[in-house]
């Protein structure tokens, strides 16, 4: 994860068709996140867009997947938080293993 003062990259490893929307850890740099949409046509990235939004209270226009739109390993760039504030609100503090 890199960071300025208004943004933070985030590695994602995304499973896609899961029963629900959930992260599951942050393990050696990489956050795992679970996505209930299918990975056609681009469900999945847009569900978590919609997902980080939601968790971050930012915009939708704030989250954006910058690398990886066809795999589960991505690159996604959120704007207006600085990474404290994204890994506050992203991973309770038990479920960090750095």
């Amino acid at each position: 994860m890199t960071a300025s003062p208004n943004s933070t990259r985030i590695q994602a490893h995304v499973h896609p068709n899961a029963a629900r929307n959930e992260i599951t850890g942050y393990n050696e740099g990489v956050l795992r996140i679970r996505i209930a949409a299918p990975p056609v046509k681009g469900k999945a990235n847009q569900e978590l867009v919609s997902f980080l939004s939601r968790l971050l209270n930012i915009k939708k226009s704030n989250v954006s997947i910058l690398k990886g739109h066809t795999a589960r390993n991505k690159l996604v760039a959120i704007e207006g938080l600085d990474y404290d504030s994204v890994m506050k609100l992203l991973i309770p503090e038990q479920k960090r293993l750095l």
